[in-house]
């Protein structure tokens, strides 16, 4: 949705965009991602609404997913602490920017004017994330991977000021207690919303 560009507090937003676009796209290619589109909206001030909505519906009927995976759209995380504001709008207008997508009377002028059907193929969107999660993924063959996808952020994390923070031991914090629930050493827990009643 952003480019991530108001996360490093000593370092000016412009300069900021680059290089946290740089750091996501080598941290997707880690993980075996081709492809990073970055919307271009503003970072921090995301609001929920029908110009979110309308982003994220065009990218669905762009590439006609049949699973959505977004962040978490509920007031807090797991274990309570609060959500950041602009994850609870974009993960709400993701949920329903799905429904938006397959209805042409939704954003015509994407129909009309940029000739992006109408795609009412997404199934199920996945909410990583979520302090209610219903689903999980055992992860434990690419937890490494995973590992190296995060320290590809190296100026955020730097910017986060969070000394001797290790992203090994971060991400087994919660892939472990949710991997043992599983019978897995490492498992990503999701909430899994089904957007069609079959």
């Amino acid at each position: 949705m952003t480019s991530g560009e108001a996360g490093i507090d000593g370092l000016d937003p412009d300069r900021a965009r680059a290089v946290r676009e740089a750091e996501q796209v080598e941290s997707a290619r880690l993980v075996g991602v081709d492809e990073v589109e970055f919307l271009g909206l503003p970072d921090g001030v995301l609001e929920y609404g029908v110009p979110l909505r309308r982003e994220i519906a065009r990218v669905v009927r762009r590439y006609r997913p049949d699973v959505v995976v977004t962040g978490n759209h509920r007031e807090t995380f797991p274990g309570g602490m609060p959500n950041q504001a602009d994850h609870v709008a974009t993960g709400r207008a993701a949920l329903d920017a799905v429904r938006d997508a397959g209805n042409r009377w939704v954003f015509r002028d994407q129909v009309e004017d940029e000739g992006l059907e109408p795609w009412g193929g997404v199934r199920q969107v996945w909410v990583a994330g979520s302090p209610v999660p219903t689903h999980a993924v055992d992860v434990s063959e690419t937890f490494d991977d995973g590992v190296a996808s995060l320290r590809a952020h190296r100026a955020y994390l730097d910017g986060l000021g969070w000394e001797g923070f290790d992203p090994a031991e971060f991400l087994a914090s919660m892939t472990g207690p949710t991997g043992s629930a599983l019978g897995v050493t490492h498992a990503v827990a999701f909430e899994v919303v089904r957007m069609t009643w079959d």
